[in-house]
């Protein structure tokens, strides 16, 4: 596979102002449109998507999506719900109306913890429910925590799991759930790879939250500027080297950003500093980050 065929694209930025390295807040309808030719163009096929991210699949649904191959993801299942079943089966039509397309080809819960709660077993049976009425060809979850993927795959035959990887961020490898997932015939996504842009900044652009990692980031843009390091190609070519990888999502603020990810595009394995990766989950998971904090 052409490894920009191994990328998908991320649409948060379709329905809302996402990412700390974003300056132009949620990306116009027709920008949308010119991403979406551009990257049809160079072989890609996949769009992540979800419920939670604003307007993106209405959006989606208007510029017309039904060639592509659509990723969403669930909300947080309500704990007072009166029927978990009826409640997934509710959000999963609104999410097909919006897109205008009959079928998604997979479909993640936001919060896998759901399925380790008192509840998980009906959840997952609701699930397993729309994929066999044939409004969803897999299920699956999107991780933040490799320990929780680890007993979700000890219970649950899921078919999709989309998981953190980066620079930074190697618990993939690391935790032993890549060759697992890949055992076990899971398809595997993995996005953040750039860390939402954090690891493409100049040290003057990042935020003074991420001041407590100094010593990390010295290591990272000493190593750039020594060894003349693209950092886009360098972050793209640590999943592009790993066969074990379905897709790569990359999140899009425009069609010049798609287009320095196309010429960048290798499947050549980086060599990376030593001592930068991380586990401190303030730093590497952005759901944690504070960035009012000084």
């Amino acid at each position: 596979m052409v490894f920009s065929q191994k990328l998908a694209l991320g649409t948060a930025q379709f329905g809302l102002n996402y990412g700390i390295a974003n300056r132009k807040g949620q990306i116009s309808l027709r920008e949308a449109e010119t991403i979406l030719d551009r990257a049809s163009e160079a072989g890609i096929n996949t769009l992540d998507t979800a419920i939670g991210y604003g307007n993106a699949e209405s959006q989606l649904g208007i510029l017309g999506v039904s060639n592509w191959r659509i990723i969403s993801k669930i909300p947080p299942v309500p704990v007072d719900a009166p029927s978990i079943s009826d409640w997934i089966d509710d959000g999963v039509e609104k999410s097909l109306q919006h897109l205008r397309i009959n079928k998604l080809s997979g479909l993640l819960l936001h919060r896998a913890t759901d399925l380790l709660g008192t509840q998980g077993d009906c959840i997952q049976r609701a699930l397993e429910k729309i994929r066999t009425d044939g409004r969803v060809e897999k299920i699956g979850v999107s991780i933040y925590d490799f320990d929780e993927l680890g007993r979700i795959l000890d219970h649950y035959p899921i078919d999709l799991v989309q998981v953190p990887f980066n620079c930074l961020d190697r618990r993939l490898i690391d935790s032993g759930s890549l060759t697992r997932m890949k055992t076990m015939g899971v398809e595997l996504h993995v996005r953040s790879v750039f860390l939402q842009g954090l690891l493409l900044m100049s040290p003057e652009a990042r935020p003074q939250y991420f001041s407590k990692w100094q010593t990390l980031f010295e290591i990272w843009d000493n190593w750039v500027a020594l060894n003349g390091a693209d950092p886009i190609k360098t972050c793209l070519g640590l999943p592009a080297s790993r066969p074990e990888i379905d897709r790569v999502v990359v999140g899009i603020d425009n069609v010049s950003h798609l287009n320095e990810i196309l010429d960048r595009v290798n499947i050549d394995t980086p060599s990376l500093p030593h001592g930068i990766d991380c586990t401190d989950l303030d730093l590497i998971d952005p759901s944690r980050w504070n960035i009012g904090l000084t």
